[in-house]
């Protein structure tokens, strides 16, 4: 079998994820395809117990303030770089390439494929404490149980990915509604009382709560090329990354936060807005529905993640995505049952200071290539390792010494910034050397097919 065709030549093989070449027109999916697996995705019980967080820190104003410019940010990052990727068709892996070189893209991908297991960990573990508040299950049993659900889930493809998405969305509208509904009940609160809520913690700074909203989906928002490459064109992949960012995000965020402006929280400090708390205690029926909801909602993060993963190492490797998603599912679920996933603010931290700046890079050269296509470095490109681990260390002095900044805007600034300068001044030392007509730079290989014939893979 072809990358393009089916073993008997019918075209497009409906199980194919195109781990090692790029979506080929044929086998691209509708906008609502598209947009339910990114829509799907963000709406999720994590979201809601950091929007809590944000909310009991500064407010429930000024932490929504802080949760729509995040969102904003994200929007930008994650909508240029989904408008490439259906432009060329082409997953993360095979993005990177330009920017970083046939070989350099080897080793952010395997960064980021490797980064975003912790995310898979980090919904194995919630799972199984959820379901020991609600059920009073072994935590541990939770755990196994959501993992090898979830990775038989992501085993099937992007199609169950967009079902779950599909299934996902409404449980959470639902049940969330009905949450607030009996949180105010119970608390005997009013909308001003809850529009008028300041907080009980000063921790965090408006800027630290923003970082906290982009960090939350910096690995899997820079690796959006997975999902978005199945579009048929770049208003359909930016489109539905509107649905994500700021509206389904956005959603997640504000419930949380609502969860702790009505006192829904018993402690929002650590536990911020998970609102199943204020669903016990009332049946049997909505106890069952909110089981569901658990892996339903927590499904969705977890396989998305995982093929973020599976993909991302298929495609540097010659395995194939549904064994790794596999492997990689079985460690996820080792590293969870550690307990590793508790420490998921320092995670964010760590996500926010050394992810961003990849995806500037990569901006910044999808952006040139859109204009006029140009060779693929063969090798390690230096400028865009230089442009990241500049970038990486400005966020990281901005963490460590401006507390208020917004640690992954400064890194995206700072490393596209970089990667312009170091790529114009090589540039120019090109094309000073005397080169044979049609001959590519030293150290540059002819353009691939992907990247030199954009318009192969459908108009932007």
């Amino acid at each position: 079998m072809t990358t393009e065709t089916s073993a008997r030549g019918h075209g497009p093989d409906a199980s194919d994820e195109y781990e090692h070449a790029p979506v080929p027109p044929a086998a691209r999916r509708g906008l609502w395809s598209v947009a339910s697996v990114w829509f799907g995705f963000p709406m999720n019980l994590g979201n809601a117990v950091f929007g809590g967080v944000i909310v009991y820190h500064l407010g429930l104003l000024w932490g929504f303030g802080a949760i729509l410019a995040g969102n904003l940010v994200l929007l930008g990052y994650v909508g240029l770089l989904s408008r490439a990727a259906a432009r060329t068709g082409e997953n993360f892996s095979l993005q990177a390439a330009g920017a970083f070189g046939e070989r350099g893209r080897k080793l952010a991908a395997a960064f980021l494929a490797t980064v975003v297991v912790g995310w898979f960990s980090f919904q194995i573990g919630l799972t199984g404490t959820t379901l020991h508040q609600l059920l009073g299950w072994s935590p541990w049993l939770g755990a196994v149980l959501g993992g090898i659900v979830y990775t038989a889930i992501t085993v099937v493809g992007i199609r169950a990915l967009s079902l779950l998405g599909f299934v996902a969305v409404p449980l959470f509208v639902v049940l969330a509604g009905i949450a607030l509904a009996l949180g105010v009940d119970d608390g005997g609160v009013s909308l001003g009382d809850a529009l008028s809520y300041g907080g009980g913690g000063h921790a965090l700074s408006f800027g630290a709560a923003m970082s906290i909203v982009i960090a939350g989906f910096a690995d899997s928002g820079t690796m959006t090329a997975d999902f978005t490459r199945w579009a048929k064109d770049g208003r359909s992949a930016l489109v539905a990354t509107l649905g994500a960012f700021p509206f389904a995000n956005g959603v997640a965020f504000g419930v949380g936060g609502l969860v702790v402006a009505i006192g829904g929280a018993a402690d929002p400090a650590v536990d911020g807005g998970g609102f199943l708390g204020l669903l016990s205690g009332h049946g049997a029926l909505l106890t069952s529905v909110a089981v569901l909801f658990v892996f339903a909602n927590l499904g969705s993060v977890a396989t998305h993640c995982l093929y973020n993963a599976a993909v991302g190492w298929s495609a540097i490797t010659p395995a194939r995505m549904r064994p790794l998603a596999v492997v990689l599912g079985a460690l996820g679920l080792l590293a969870a049952l550690t307990g590793v996933w508790g420490a998921f603010l320092d995670w964010l931290n760590l996500l926010g200071v050394f992810v961003p700046p990849i995806g500037a890079v990569l901006i910044v050269d999808q952006l040139r290539r859109a204009r006029a296509p140009f060779p693929v470095p063969r090798g390690h490109h230096a400028p865009a390792f230089l442009a990241w681990a500049l970038g990486a260390g400005a966020a990281a002095l901005a963490h460590y010494l401006a507390p208020a900044a917004v640690d992954a805007l400064v890194g995206i600034a700072v490393a596209a910034a970089s990667f312009v300068l170091l790529t114009r001044r090589r540039s120019r030392s090109a094309g000073e050397a005397s080169l044979t007509p049609g001959e590519p730079a030293p150290g540059e290989s002819v353009p691939r097919a992907s990247l030199a014939a954009p318009s192969r893979q459908g108009a932007v």
